[in-house]
């Protein structure tokens, strides 16, 4: 699979766990240290760009930004390695 780069850009995790500028690459398996919850929340978008899809709405088709459900809202950005 492709890989991608999820990167927290904005928000704070009301856990803890996470904090702006974090990163994770993903492949195959589940990225260590990622929160289960935030993990759930942008595995559909990851898949999109692992599997060649786009999101034609953004600037950048390889790139998207998503939301952590917590209640303060830990902002990733998922973007496709090049």
């Amino acid at each position: 699979m492709k890989k991608v780069i999820v990167k927290v850009v904005g928000g704070e995790c009301n856990q803890g766990f996470h904090k702006v500028g974090d990163s994770w690459e993903v492949g195959d398996f589940t990225p260590c240290g990622m929160c289960t919850s935030a993990f759930a929340s942008i595995f559909p978008l990851i898949l999109v760009l692992q599997t060649g899809g786009k999101f034609f709405w953004e600037k950048d088709e390889n790139v998207t930004y998503a939301s952590c459900p917590d209640d303060k809202g830990l902002i990733f950005e998922i973007k496709l390695k090049e």
